[in-house]
């Protein structure tokens, strides 16, 4: 069942856009819920710093206090579930949309890569179905702007088939689509 995407506006996206609190947001996401503690542990950061990040965050929307989890001492945090998005037209609308938007994009980008960096660091340590399955590779070929579109339109709709399952007897896995124009850098 596809989640409803949620559509911010340029104070929420730049809200986000500082390094810590889309390492936080980008840890909640793919590790689930979590205290200040624990992520300050795993981010190397305080736990004042992370508290009041993440304060800034529910602010915004984009995380939640988690009701299942915690007492009065410990309170756990989770992902406010769905995609997010902000559509380009908002870009033009405010200069500084654009650069929040870079900042968010450049985190998050370095957040999977280090991920697959952690896999590949430690995979000797995984059993041999998880070896055996875990799908790396790419592929480059023509497509039209409408036809990139569409793939993605596809591909995300087969995420969603996915998404939402009972957590057991499944372990977390990362699912990561990127499709973009090959751009040449030698000029020609």
């Amino acid at each position: 069942m596809a989640e409803q995407t949620r559509s911010i506006g340029v104070e929420a996206l730049k809200a986000l856009a500082h390094p810590l609190r889309v390492r936080i947001f980008s840890e909640l996401t793919t590790y689930g819920p979590a205290t200040a503690s624990a992520l300050a542990a795993r981010l190397g950061e305080s736990s004042g710093s992370t508290s009041y990040h993440l304060r800034q965050l529910e602010k915004h929307g984009y995380v939640q206090e988690d009701q299942e989890r915690g007492n009065a001492r410990d309170r756990w945090w989770e992902r406010v579930p769905g995609p997010i998005e902000l559509s380009a037209a908002t870009f033009a609308l405010d200069p500084g949309a654009r650069e929040a938007g870079d900042l968010v994009e450049r985190e998050l980008i370095d957040a999977e890569n280090q991920r697959f960096a952690d896999y590949w660091a430690s995979r000797s340590g995984l059993p041999d179905e998880w070896l055996r399955t875990t799908q790396t590779g790419s592929a480059t070929f023509p497509l039209t702007a409408e036809e990139l579109e569409e793939l993605g339109a596809r591909v995300w709709a087969l995420f969603d088939e996915y998404r939402g399952r009972s957590p057991e007897g499944r372990r977390r896995v990362d699912l990561q689509f990127r499709g973009f124009p090959v751009v040449d850098r030698g000029g020609s």
